[in-house]
């Protein structure tokens, strides 16, 4: 299943990237310092990889893994897919999902017209990488163990 390999290899991609992002901003107290076109690109690159991340592990890699195991995913609404990843045991709970969709969405609509107005939301976005970590290892696991792809 070549298509499922790309999107985990992907989706790993721009996982480490956001990390290395996360400790620079960390690590140099940007969030402090957002009038800093330092800390501003380094903000917008981290926003931009978490968008990136949480679409596409949303429309590739779930869609992909549903279908890899037979499942007809396109009659599925989102939430639905959610719904039957969380049985599957591949996300913990699908509203969690719905909370980083949203987080998301404010970063994409709010963020560029007043960086300050999103501190917090960056904050959390930076809490949810441990999410993704978490979905790519249970996803790795299970398609090694249902023997989907040959690692």
């Amino acid at each position: 299943m070549k298509i499922l390999e790309e999107n985990l290899k992907v989706s790993h991609l721009h996982l480490e990237r956001l990390k290395i992002l996360t400790v620079d901003i960390l690590q140099n107290n940007m969030l402090e310092s957002l009038e800093d076109f330092e800390a501003i690109k380094t903000i917008d690159a981290f926003v931009y990889r978490f968008v990136k991340l949480q679409d596409y592990m949303g429309q590739k890699l779930f869609k992909n893994l549903l279908k890899s195991l037979g499942e007809d995913y396109d009659s599925l609404s989102f939430l639905d897919i959610l719904d039957k990843l969380e049985k599957l045991g591949i996300i913990p709970k699908a509203d969690e999902w719905i909370q980083i969709r949203t987080l998301r969405n404010k970063l994409t609509h709010e963020y560029p017209d007043n960086i300050s107005l999103v501190k917090d939301e960056i904050i959390l976005a930076i809490e949810k990488i441990r999410n993704f970590e978490e979905v790519l290892r249970v996803i790795s696991s299970y398609v090694k163990n249902k023997k989907l792809l040959d690692f």
